[in-house]
């Protein structure tokens, strides 16, 4: 006679499940991508060269989602919401958060490079590279600013068409079309998140192929400095903002965790941007304030960009031992507080920011962008990570501020 079986199952096929379930997680596997992108590009150069085509492809991809999600995230919010006062009560709450934590980072980046002068070193033993390129272009403009930064444009359109909505005598069956389009949206970018780490994996290989892991040597202190002032601004500023409205920043970093990789491996927080805005609904942020603040945060609100350029300056300043008072380094934290506006949405802005800063200070030589050059490339994934780190909490902030924040439910996905 056979006899079934029915013994309770056994642990080996429970440990299975668990190694499939880790074996689809997507944060591993970008983290796998960025170290085979890390050994390609460092044992094979012209191998991981030519990688930065995946890597791109990858970032121009995930672009195309970037205006539709910004679009109807902020039409559905403002419609929904359909007062005036209170749109215009988030966006000034907004912007001055962002003033406020942008002037606490660019006095952090001051206040590092003062105590750890990592610009006090041989200038003989660097490498200098062309600067002219953005010392020629040092003039900062708001209307070329405005016209260069798409994600700025959407804002703009989307808070206008948001406002002509919710006044139309239709606008439940219009919102709920809207409504069904950002559904399929946000399911077409779901797919193709399953490519970040492909997109991970090019970027890193390219970064490491062109720049080598050799040239961060001169210039290392610069970059320990730069990586310790990110590291305070995120766990203590950012940690205590979060705090305050009984969040946990080691929580929330655990909770975006995934977009944070794809940030680190392609150097850019743009790619991670359609993704973040789903995941701060998720979370609990009501989709107007979400629509408002990350996009706008994406342009006003670059606290790791804020803290470079700060240090930039002081350690130009050391490498040419010029010596600067406090008054001097009050006012270089009052100019980058404007010329810090310009570095959202063009490739090289940085550079052109600290053109146009050195240019207006009169004092520190602007030749000195020349030996940040090599080196730009290793602290740009520090800038992207503490940007997108500062927008998610502004985010939360306000929505809170403004109680339009649910119960969080985070939990790993």
């Amino acid at each position: 006679m056979i006899q079934i079986n029915q013994e309770a199952p056994q642990p080996v096929p429970a440990k299975k499940t668990w190694f499939i379930r880790m074996l689809s997680n997507t944060a591993l596997q970008v983290l796998v991508a960025i170290i085979a992108g890390i050994l390609i590009g460092h044992f094979d150069p012209p191998l991981g060269v030519k990688m930065e085509i995946v890597g791109k492809t990858f970032i121009n991809i995930i672009k195309i989602f970037i205006g539709p999600i910004i679009f109807l995230t902020i039409v559905l919010g403002i419609s929904s919401i359909g007062d005036l006062k209170k749109v215009g009560r988030v966006g000034i709450k907004a912007l001055v958060y962002f003033e406020v934590v942008t002037t606490l980072s660019l006095a952090l980046g001051l206040f590092v490079a003062y105590f750890l002068k990592p610009g006090a070193i041989d200038i003989s033993g660097l490498t200098a590279k062309d600067p002219s390129a953005y010392t020629k272009a040092s003039e900062f403009s708001w209307l070329s600013f405005f016209l260069s930064n798409l994600t700025l444009q959407v804002l703009v359109v989307g808070i206008l068409s948001g406002f002509v909505i919710s006044h139309l005598s239709k606008r439940e069956k219009i919102v709920e079309v809207l409504d069904t389009i950002s559904q399929y949206v946000f399911k077409a970018l779901k797919y193709v998140m399953y490519l970040a780490p492909l997109g991970a994996f090019g970027g890193m290989a390219f970064a490491v192929g062109k720049f080598g892991i050799q040239t961060l040597l001169p210039l290392g202190k610069l970059m320990l400095c730069m990586y310790l002032a990110m590291a305070l601004f995120v766990f203590i500023i950012l940690g205590l903002i979060l705090h305050y409205y009984k969040m946990n920043i080691w929580a929330f970093l655990k909770y975006i965790k995934e977009e944070l990789l794809i940030v680190l491996a392609t150097s850019s927080s743009e790619p991670a941007l359609p993704s973040l805005i789903n995941k701060l609904e998720k979370l609990g942020c009501s989709k107007s304030v979400v629509g408002l603040v990350v996009p706008t945060g994406y342009s006003f609100n670059l606290d790791g960009t804020s803290i470079y350029l700060s240090m930039a300056v002081m350690f130009i300043a050391q490498l040419y031992k010029v010596p600067l008072s406090f008054a001097e380094m009050i006012s270089i934290i009052g100019i980058l507080m404007l010329t810090s506006k310009g570095a959202a949405g063009v490739t090289g802005s940085g550079f052109i920011v600290l053109a146009s800063t050195l240019t207006a200070i009169h004092k520190i030589p602007v030749e000195g962008l020349a030996f940040l050059l090599g080196v730009d490339k290793f602290m740009s994934e520090a800038r992207a990570i503490t940007n997108i780190i500062g927008n998610g909490v502004a985010t939360i902030a306000i929505a809170k501020s403004e109680k339009e924040f649910v119960q969080p439910q985070i939990a790993e996905e």
